[in-house]
């Protein structure tokens, strides 16, 4: 098993070589091609300005966000001429409300996806947006990248996040290529159930599943001694002086206007690594 497609998202000219550099990196350590959409955000609201003045400001800010698009794009392009890969990049325009559908019927088609952190000091508005649409209606493993880190396309120690979910399972398989090519991967179990089948053996199938696929793999059962999962996984992460966190992402209802469960939101805001995250 291995990468075949990677798919990136670029919106803002600030975050082009940071991404890049990561993406760039894991697909010439896996010998795939890798996609780039570069979008210019149409951020207008519909009704919010006054009578007449609709039009005017709707095509300023399409004409405002083409202009981005294309800047991304000839950013990119100049760094992916000179990687050796196997590429290809275009430009487009989305309104902020719009993303979710544009990213996802791109995202749906790769093997992972590779997106700069949404959160944080200068991060767009259109970044979250972008990221749910990858990781909810893209169904697409996602490895979301903090600021100012280094391309670790062979991460040697690795923690996963384990509570027996379908999005942590989900996460783990996304993740065997980097799985398999570790030196220690940590199944890491915070307060395992008191009743229950793998109640005597907790993190055991899933150990039993990634030792048949080579990897190196031993549990980790911890406690929950800070006030959030999430303060617990980022700890040991550094403790271990892990290279990548894999976990499930958990969404709420779009009725509470936030997607992101608590702990995959903590993490995202918090995370100092890359973390692959699915579905």
């Amino acid at each position: 098993m291995s990468y075949k497609s990677l798919f990136t998202v670029l919106t803002d000219e600030d975050l082009v070589e940071d991404t890049l550099a990561h993406a760039v990196a894991l697909a010439a350590a896996h010998d795939t091609h890798l996609d780039v959409m570069c979008l210019g955000v149409d951020r207008t609201q519909t009704g919010f300005y006054y009578a007449g003045a609709s039009a005017i400001v709707l095509q300023e800010t399409i004409t405002r966000a083409n202009e981005e698009a294309e800047a991304v794009k000839a950013k990119a392009e100049a760094i992916l001429k000179q990687s050796g890969l196997r590429w290809g990049a275009e430009a487009g325009v989305a309104q902020l409300a719009d993303l979710g559908r544009h990213v996802s019927a791109r995202a749906r088609f790769s093997d992972l996806v590779i997106l700069p952190k949404p959160y944080g000091e200068g991060r767009g508005a259109e970044l979250e947006p972008v990221t749910e649409a990858s990781l909810f209606e893209g169904h697409t493993p996602t490895l979301i990248l903090p600021e100012a880190a280094m391309p670790v396309p062979k991460p040697k120690r690795i923690l996963v996040g384990w509570n027996e979910s379908i999005e942590a399972l989900s996460a783990t398989r996304a993740a065997l290529p980097l799985l398999r090519q570790a030196d220690s991967v940590h199944v890491v179990v915070i307060d395992p159930p008191a009743h229950g089948p793998s109640r005597s053996d907790p993190g055991g199938l899933l150990s039993q599943y990634l030792a048949r696929h080579d990897v190196p793999v031993e549990i980790d059962v911890l406690s929950k001694t800070l006030p959030r999962i999430s303060d617990v996984l980022t700890r040991h992460a550094t403790d271990m002086n892990a290279d990548l966190m894999v976990m499930g992402a958990y969404g709420h209802s779009r009725f509470r206007e936030a997607i992101f469960g608590g702990a995959t939101r903590n993490i995202l805001e918090q995370t100092t690594l890359p973390v692959l995250m699915a579905h």
